[in-house]
């Protein structure tokens, strides 16, 4: 465990602050971790225990193709029911800890993800492509947010309550009760944030887990769960397997597999509502699926912030983010004005080895990333004009990894497939408008709802965005970032329409609540 001094808290949107402390910190490190973490074999974690099961598979580093991250475990539908077992043996044991015994548990497992957080972000910067400040960020927001859903569940007193009584003689109440065993199925782009998120929030509410990293994340899950083995939680309250879409869908499809916790695309995401709702009953599915997340540039915008938090949110982490700002709709009175800052801030981002101090923006994920990249920059030019970037970069680092240029277009139809998909890329979809109403119409038009900017000054077009705009998170005048950069108990992340599916978010006070089932009792006494 790296050893850190007094550094400043990296978030989302501290942004100006001084960080040459955790630079220099990561100077040292990041080399570390090159040498003594990557290429290593990993195991299945069950029952406290490693175990080899399945076959296995290699994962290369993203931001260089010739390093190893690690060869991985692939978990089999043997595997998957051990792992299973052992969750719900130990369950029955880790809901009847008394609240505070559990909360403490919890609790420690943030205290250790907290001391080994530099450790932690290094991983996740290597096997994501995620620049140095994402990664801290990323790693800081993981033990918040396991310490605020363990605040939840104090200040509520783990959900048990009186109800009033028909007869002085009978004592009614209501409480939330664990579910049993959830499985926990993370995407890779958030691997530390978004798995802490949903394993603390199961295990607090007395839940055990299955824990399924993303085929690319394994790395930092291996991780996780050695914090979660060193803060002292009992053996098969937490599992972990590896393994791809087939790993994924043997654990969803599990007869004792209790609950899921998913976040990834829209298409795996409706596919396992609709497995789950094929079955004799429901269990519950706390599931986020992205989004497209349009911002709205007004005449009365300060069009200083507006440029750097468009740019921001589009590109950064290389706009793959469920609430990356994908569309761009600009006034027509200040849209040449706009569009100028918008590309002079562009052009000056630098894009290589995320783990060097000033690269904002390193390689997408892999070749389908990459291939994706190619065919929406095809047909923007075919359908549209693109005004910067549009290419694969090559030449020394970039050609050992899918490195790309930060592309706005422009000229697309308001129907056109770029206008409404989830790209994941960073790439942004300029449009203009002359009503401010009609713009909100459009980008309310689409599959998704989950994040919404706005950069106004004038309070009438504000409030007309604050009344329309269909998505969870709403922000505005944000230069850290237009549509993105949400933290636990500042901000919450809910997804509306084809973002989410129980239009409660996590990060905020509703989320902990769906890992329970609710139960009230009357209890006559003569």
């Amino acid at each position: 465990m790296t050893q850190t001094p007094d550094l400043p808290r990296v978030t989302y949107s501290n942004i100006r602050a001084d960080f040459s402390g955790v630079h220099a910190l990561l100077d040292r490190i990041i080399p570390e971790a090159r040498t003594g973490l990557l290429g290593q074999e990993w195991n299945h974690f069950i029952n406290g225990a490693s175990v080899n099961g399945g076959g296995v598979y290699d994962v290369v580093c993203p931001i260089d193709n010739r390093l190893l991250l690690g060869r991985f475990a692939s978990a089999g539908a043997e595997t998957v029911d051990q792992a299973v077992i052992a969750a719900k043996t130990a369950q029955p044991a880790w809901a009847a800890l008394p609240l505070a015994k559990r909360i403490a548990a919890v609790r420690r497992f943030a205290d250790v993800l907290d001391a080994r957080k530099y450790d932690l972000a290094v991983a996740c910067l290597l096997e994501v492509g995620k620049s140095r400040m994402e990664a801290v960020g990323e790693a800081e927001e993981a033990v918040d947010l396991a310490r605020y859903y363990c605040d939840q569940m104090e200040e509520n007193a783990g959900f048990v309550r009186p109800l009033a009584r028909a007869f002085d003689n009978e004592e009614t109440s209501d409480r939330l009760l664990p579910v049993g065993v959830f499985a926990v199925i993370s995407p890779f782009n958030f691997p530390l944030a978004l798995s802490v998120n949903m394993i603390s929030a199961a295990l607090v509410t007395g839940n055990s887990v299955v824990y399924k990293p993303s085929e690319a994340a394994g790395l930092t899950g291996k991780l996780l769960i050695e914090a979660a083995e060193a803060a002292g939680l009992p053996a098969g309250v937490i599992n972990m397997v590896f393994g791809g879409a087939a790993t994924g869908q043997a654990l969803a499809d599990h007869p004792s597999i209790d609950g899921i916790a998913f976040t990834g695309s829209h298409r795996v995401g409706m596919g396992l509502l609709r497995s789950v709702a094929s079955g004799r009953y429901n269990r519950p599915l706390i599931i986020e699926m992205g989004g497209k997340n349009p911002t709205y540039v007004t005449s009365s915008a300060d069009l200083e912030a507006a440029a750097e938090g468009v740019m921001r949110s589009a590109f950064g982490l290389q706009g793959q983010k469920c609430s990356a700002g994908s569309k761009v709709y600009v006034a027509a009175a200040i849209h040449d004005a706009f569009i100028a800052k918008l590309l002079e801030r562009t052009a000056q981002l630098r894009i290589g080895d995320p783990s060097e101090r000033d690269v904002f923006m390193g390689p997408v994920i892999n070749a389908a990333a990459l291939a994706r990249f190619e065919t929406a920059c095809a047909e923007a030019r075919r359908d549209g004009r693109i005004l910067a970037g549009g290419g694969r970069l090559t030449g020394g680092i970039h050609d050992h990894g899918a490195y790309v240029e930060p592309t706005i277009v422009t000229g697309l139809a308001p129907d056109h497939r770029l206008n409404r998909d989830e790209l994941f890329l960073p790439f942004l979809s300029v449009q203009t408008f002359d009503e401010l109403a009609d713009a909100i119409s459009d980008g309310n038009n689409t599959l998704y709802g989950l994040t919404a900017g706005c950069y106004a000054t004038d309070e009438a077009e504000l409030q007309l965005f604050l009344d329309r705009a269909e998505a969870g998170a709403l922000y505005a005048n944000r230069a850290s970032g237009a549509t993105t950069g949400a933290w636990p108990g500042i901000q919450t992340f809910c997804g509306w329409k084809g973002s989410g599916v129980s239009s409660k978010g996590g990060l905020g006070p509703y989320y902990v609540q769906q890992f329970m089932r609710e139960q009230s009792r009357t209890i006559w006494r003569a």
